[in-house]
């Protein structure tokens, strides 16, 4: 069987395809990696050894994905840059594509594809991501897989900050504090989304013509879909393989053949570059974490018992923005009873 394979890895999914010789994607696999690379890939590759390559020793593999170059290169791995890939199955797939909105884990990407190709990519902040809206789910104690639905019973939109998780939730929680409706949070956080990616990297330049959406977030909510036609006042296109666009240009892209086997041995032993800044640890030894332990154990309140208590009680409450704490004391102003509850 003359196939390629592409494996895209991202700052939380894998992405693994095969594809034919005329480009036919014959299998496609997506997980989430847990931050155990090497581990995920090792099982993604064992697997497709055995269910679709059918004992063949041999392929053309690349690798591609922001969480892949380490791996990649310490290996000896074929890697292209994502944007190189993506910008290649895009060519392949949609020729007359004018724009792309690539939204992943924790990267957010617009690829301009007329007069030359632009890209604009977020920083180091993870604002307006995929662990953005994973982010808001916890806030609104629902499953991220829920939110999609959620956002299509809105009735109307916030204005929420979406640079930072922070700021994010400093607009959120008094809205829930006021009995806002999860429904138009859940909206207006995909509307948050939209205003932060089209502001902080389209920065002026006018989003028009043919526009396909990539990535996770893109592929499984279609209210955030929705939020940046009606924002863009276009209608964007949602390929058929929006999950594997990088990993399909890293197979397209495939030009070196490798030992199959040899692949999934050097991942399995594959142990990371060790070259990991840190901190010196907080207490050099036993004694000084006594002497800390100690020195702070002077501060305790110390609570007597509540029960049986025959004088004058004081009850105190702080109801804050997302936790109610209630004290009771006694008349010379001794803790008596504590609780501390998430509101």
């Amino acid at each position: 069987m003359n196939c390629r394979v592409g494996l895209d890895i991202g700052s939380t999914t894998i992405k693994c395809v095969v594809i034919d010789e005329n480009a036919n994607v014959i299998y496609s696999t997506y997980e989430r990696h847990y931050s155990k690379i090497a581990e995920m890939i090792e099982k993604v590759l064992t697997r497709l050894k055995n269910e679709v390559l059918n004992g063949e020793d041999e392929v053309e593999l690349a690798f591609s994905g922001s969480a892949g170059m380490g791996i990649a290169d310490s290996c000896g791995f074929p890697f292209y840059q994502e944007v190189y890939a993506t910008r290649a199955s895009t060519k392949h797939f949609y020729p007359n594509t004018d724009c792309i909105i690539e939204l992943g884990g924790e990267d957010a990407k617009i690829i301009f594809m007329n007069n030359g190709v632009e890209v604009r990519m977020n920083g180091s902040c993870a604002g307006g991501t995929g662990a953005f809206i994973d982010q808001m789910a916890s806030l609104l104690n629902v499953d991220v897989t829920e939110i999609d639905d959620l956002a299509k019973k809105k009735e109307k939109i916030y204005t929420i900050a979406s640079r930072c998780g922070v700021f994010a939730k400093s607009d959120i929680q008094p809205l829930l504090n006021q009995g806002a409706k999860k429904e138009d949070i859940a909206a207006s956080i995909f509307y948050a989304v939209v205003n932060q990616t089209i502001a902080g990297l389209a920065q002026g330049r006018e989003i028009t013509g043919n526009i396909v959406y990539l990535g996770g977030p893109l592929t499984f909510m279609s209210q955030l879909r929705e939020a940046f036609d009606d924002v863009l006042k276009i209608k964007g296109l949602l390929p058929e393989n929006s999950l594997y666009f990088v990993a399909c240009g890293a197979a397209l892209c495939a030009e070196k053949t490798i030992d199959f086997d040899k692949v999934i041995e050097e991942v399995k032993n594959y142990r990371g570059s060790g070259n990991f800044a840190f901190n010196p640890p907080l207490f050099k030894d036993e004694e000084d974490y006594k002497k800390f332990s100690d020195r702070h154990a002077k501060a305790t309140v110390l609570q007597k018992e509540l029960k049986g208590y025959k004088g004058k009680a004081y009850v105190g409450m702080d109801a804050g923005s997302t936790t109610v704490k209630g004290v009771v004391l006694n008349d010379d102003g001794e803790l008596l009873y504590s609780k501390y509850l998430p509101s």
